[in-house]
């Protein structure tokens, strides 16, 4: 008799509540989950994605603000990174973009690509943390680099209209936007959705996975993608755009896309290949955006463990890319092929199964090359009065796994020096190839990577330094008409800082100013942190030919009073096309006129208002005299002129001096008066 018509033997009691209990637990989807056997591992594939939602962040409607202040504190597990920052501003419908203020709080140094289109952007960050140059029109701010210090010094500055806490962004955009919803302030938050204020895009190397389905036949491959539930205030309903792009060059695979996120999700799928879908709430095709499809009645499973259940459910033997990712707008998915070749760990093979020869496996994370352009963004010159110097740390080459056959300036035979820790490639402004004009020393640095057969140059350049010459001006008025050396106590003073030769490569700046008036009164700050310093100091728009200018108010009562001090300034100059910037100082005596000082000397605008107004007065007297004149005198009649033949000589005097005395004119009359 066959084994199948034999009637089964009893089993025991507590055996067969036993097995009654492991057939219920295995026939649970927290039992199938467990009995998956699939060992997620990373692969050569990529996931991008877009989202707004930050670990810690605020935002807040500031519609009164004069400028708009946002802050972003960026974090980078490695150093240098590369960023690129777009400040973007939606249609103003021809009103003017108001002004915005961007601090910056970054933990390692930046390689950053900066993009601010029609938009008044003041930058603000610490000087070492960025490495290259920030765009022209951009106006930047130099700030410690503490996140309580950064924070209250741009409360300090306006209302903060956002902040947000990034980790290891790839590209971020900023829409410097009113927020009407939000509310009045803004208080940090965790797991933030920023909304349309901002948007960015992580780094996600190492994100997709993938594993064999042990025990299922075929080749079917299973994509899964899971979203991650967002903010629990944020529960409104949104369309998340999936981007699947596969490499198959023989047709479309035997695919399944699993696509499961929370229930207010729904999903526009763009796919280069067909496959069967799978996926919690509706989807629309891309190519059928008007089309929706909903299965009510399949619910996906919301843990990692239960995703694999349900591709080995769906038969698949492959999951060929594993994704958990936050809440997000775009994600887009490349596989780099459609085989089923993926890792196995033979440990995982089920017992008592022969092993055979596999497909070969892709067990290696994704490859990093040279990022050449971060390379050459490092390149950064140190200039002295004499001397180029360039240096490029080791430890930094290595982290872009670069590797340099050589580094030389423009003349081959000037190559950099093996210091232990750093390249230096240094040279004077008299050789190596040097160019040396009015202000400015270039030169072009090589560098040879192994990894490439052409080489990477960039064009280095100094500030000529020993070239320029600084000037200070006091002016009393200000069209800037005469310079000064004296000054009044209670009086406003107007300064000019001039260079010499004019050059428009050279941008000025003022980094700070004071007026020292020891030892009778303590230094007086004007200028700090290129920012005026109190009520009684302007920053003025620069002349015609670049001069920069301020003003300031002299304080009215000393005690002592203070005879003579010294203005200084300190200038920090750099060239059109980098950001490194020199700083120089300039300083002048000034001269300090009390207003009840015996004996001082008048200034210029004095002297000019007495000679005016004793001309006024002049005038306004000459004027009246005359008109008591004309009309005060008595009447006179004329005697007629009879023409005589032969006049005697007294009669002819006479007539004549008659005549003469009725053609005076008012100038000569005044003149006898």
């Amino acid at each position: 008799m066959a084994r199948s018509t034999l009637p089964p033997a009893p089993a025991p009691a507590p055996a067969l509540a036993l097995a009654l209990l492991l057939a219920a637990c295995s026939l649970s989807p927290a039992g199938l989950a467990g009995a998956v056997r699939c060992n997620l591992q990373p692969v050569d594939s990529e996931v991008t994605y877009v989202t707004s939602q930050v670990p810690e962040g605020c935002v807040a409607h500031v519609p009164n603000a004069t400028v708009d202040v946002h802050v972003l504190f960026l974090e980078f597990p490695r150093a240098p990174a590369l960023l690129n920052l777009t400040v973007q501003m939606s249609k103003q419908n021809g009103s003017q973009a108001r002004e915005v203020l961007l601090v910056l709080g970054l933990d390692k140094r930046v390689y950053l690509q900066l993009q601010a289109p029609g938009i008044p952007l003041q930058l603000a960050y610490h000087p070492e943390n960025v490495i290259n140059e920030i765009p022209q029109g951009i106006n930047t701010i130099f700030l410690p680099a503490s996140k309580s210090e950064l924070l209250a010094w741009a409360g300090s500055k306006g209302a903060i209209a956002s902040v947000a806490v990034l980790n290891n962004p790839k590209s971020i955009l900023l829409r410097p936007d009113q927020a009407p919803r939000s509310p009045s302030s803004c208080d940090l938050q965790p797991n933030t959705d920023m909304g349309h204020r901002l948007e960015w895009w992580p780094h996600t190397e190492g994100s997709v996975r993938s594993c064999r389905l042990e025990g299922v036949a075929g080749h079917k491959q299973a994509h899964i993608l899971r979203v991650l539930p967002g903010s629990g205030s944020e529960d409104r309903p949104r369309t998340v755009t999936v981007e699947v792009k596969l490499s198959c060059t023989s047709g479309d695979p035997d695919a399944v896309l699993i696509l499961q996120g929370p229930p207010y999700v729904s999903w526009l799928i763009d796919a280069n290949h067909s496959m069967q879908i799978w996926a919690t709430g509706k989807y629309s095709l891309k190519i059928f955006p008007d089309k929706s499809i909903n299965d009510h009645n399949h619910v996906l499973p919301d843990t990692p463990q239960g995703l694999l259940g349900e591709a080995e459910r769906l038969n698949a033997s492959v999951v060929a890319s594993f994704v958990e990712v936050p809440l997000a707008s775009v994600i887009s998915l490349q596989a780099s092929s459609c085989d089923s070749s993926v890792p196995v760990l033979p440990a995982l093979l089920p017992a008592g199964r022969p092993q055979t020869s596999p497909t070969p496996v892709h067990t290696t994370p994704p490859k990093e090359s040279c990022n050449a352009d971060l390379l050459m963004a490092l390149l950064q010159p140190n200039c002295s009065d004499d001397t180029m110097t360039l240096e490029l740390k080791k430890n930094l080459i290595l982290t872009l796994r670069c590797d340099i056959s050589s580094l030389t300036f423009l003349d081959p035979r000037c190559q950099a020096e093996d210091r232990g820790d750093q390249l230096v490639l240094h040279s004077t402004y008299s050789s190596c190839g040097m160019k040396v004009t009015d202000n400015v020393v270039s030169n072009e640095v090589v560098v040879s990577l192994l990894s490439s057969s052409s080489p990477q140059r960039k064009a280095v350049q100094c500030l000529h330094t020993k070239s320029i010459s600084l000037r200070l001006g006091l002016y009393l008025s200000p069209q800037f008409l005469q310079a000064s050396d004296a000054i009044e106590l209670g009086q406003q003073g107007f300064v000019q800082v001039s260079m010499a030769p004019q050059s428009r490569e050279v941008l000025l700046k003022l980094d700070s100013c004071q007026l020292d008036l020891r030892p009778e009164a303590d230094p007086v700050e004007l200028i700090q942190n290129q920012a005026a310093k109190g009520n009684c100091v302007s920053l003025l728009d620069p002349s015609p030919r670049g001069d920069l200018r301020f003003s300031f108010l002299l304080r009215g009562h000393m005690v002592p009073t203070p005879k003579a001090g010294t203005l200084s300034c300190t200038v920090a100059m750099r060239l059109e096309t980098s950001s490194l910037e020199v700083r120089r100082p300039v300083s002048m005596r000034l001269n300090i006129v009390s207003p009840d000082m015996p004996g001082k000397t008048l200034v210029l605008p004095a002297v000019l208002g007495i000679t005016f107004g004793a001309f006024l007065i002049g005038a306004l007297l000459t004027a009246a005299l005359w008109y008591i004149y004309s009309h005060t005198r008595p009447p006179s009649k004329r005697e007629p002129v009879v023409a005589v033949a032969a006049p005697a000589s007294s009669e002819s005097s006479s007539t004549n001096h008659s005549i003469g005395s009725t053609q005076s004119t008012p100038c000569s009359t005044s003149s006898m008066a």
